[in-house]
């Protein structure tokens, strides 16, 4: 059997050294007080004998365990993945990790997995939150340090977040180009304040173009919530609709699904666009146009801010990216009809 090799402690590091084990401690905490000649010592007994400290032993001392958690309503989501993804990268060069919890679309859940992430963690993030203001307002000053994603909160927590409701009136300028006149908003979920969001930018666009007329209907957002949607969409193209702006990718993808299925031309007898530009837009039959979002980068611009609230520090000024029209094979010019 092979013979179990004794890990170095904070104790065989002060002997090799020759100083206390407060002095050790002090300078593995990078505390600037120590004697120069100390901190070489250490350090030398430090590499002799490969001793690597605790991290449980120094989230106890220092109140901290380096981690940070991410609440999402859906990660199947690409936008959340992306975001999450960013977030992960930029906290790991800081030396940090990033727990996710998924509440699978369940307002109830959201705070009590927040609560329990953030007993867990040393911040917080939480992305999308549908929970109601109020509660959400309660819920941010109860976890700080946290982090908002697409979500106005009251309060102290920085907001990092899109403009859906300027991506909407680009996209519906798009259609208005195209020369469309009816439109079909398939509707995301109504506790979605992006979805909120989105509807104030339907409103906001219908007010500039007069001559076009925007149908809501309610949706989801995910996949097989855009597939169901098909039947609603082919009545509609009866009534005149001739385009559609789903809620974001997912949706659009699983309409183009079922639409192909069903032998509906797109564009040729309806054009389709989704929201997010996630990865597998660009690939589908036909091409998505979408409205780019950069995920990775609002993941990062998350730790920027998350990293200073954990510092102690102020977080900065809240950040709100507008989505950027990729014009892509699935918006065309509208059809004739008879």
């Amino acid at each position: 059997m092979t013979e179990r090799v004794k890990s170095a402690t904070i104790a065989d590091v002060a002997a090799r050294a020759g100083v206390s084990q407060a002095s050790v401690s002090r300078v593995l905490n990078g505390k600037s007080t120590v004697d120069p000649e100390i901190v070489r010592s250490v350090r030398r007994a430090v590499a002799d004998l490969g001793y690597r400290p605790s991290l449980a032993a120094r989230s106890l001392v220092q109140g901290r365990n380096q981690t940070v958690a991410m609440v999402v309503p859906d990660l199947e989501n690409p936008l959340f993945q992306g975001i999450l993804k960013g977030l992960s990268v930029a906290a790991a060069a800081d030396g940090y990790r990033v727990l996710v919890a998924d509440t699978v679309e369940r307002v109830d859940e959201e705070e009590p997995t927040a609560i329990e992430a953030r007993e867990r963690c040393d911040a917080i993030v939480l992305c999308a939150p549908r929970l109601p203001a109020d509660r959400l307002a309660k819920l941010t000053a109860r976890v700080a340090p946290a982090v908002v994603v697409n979500r106005a909160v009251d309060g102290d927590a920085p907001v990092v977040g899109v403009d859906y409701a300027r991506g909407i009136r680009d996209l519906v300028e798009h259609f208005a180009s195209l020369g469309h006149r009816r439109l079909l908003y398939l509707a995301g979920p109504e506790s979605s304040a992006s979805n909120a969001d989105r509807l104030r930018g339907v409103a906001e666009a219908t007010a500039a173009h007069p001559g076009v007329e925007i149908r809501v209907a309610a949706c989801g957002s995910r996949l097989d919530d855009g597939y169901a949607a098909a039947d609603l969409v082919v009545s509609a193209l009866r009534e005149g609709v001739t385009g559609v702006l789903a809620f974001n990718d997912l949706v659009a993808l699983g309409l183009l699904t079922r639409l192909r299925a069903l032998g509906v031309d797109v564009p040729g007898a309806v054009s389709v666009s989704g929201f997010d530009d996630v990865p597998m837009a660009a690939f589908a039959t036909p091409a998505l146009t979408s409205l780019s979002v950069p995920r990775a980068e609002l993941g990062a611009q998350v730790w920027s801010r998350l990293r200073a609230l954990i510092a102690g520090e102020p977080a900065g000024h809240p950040v709100t990216y507008r989505p950027r029209l990729e014009v892509r094979e699935s918006t065309g010019p509208a059809p004739v009809i008879a």
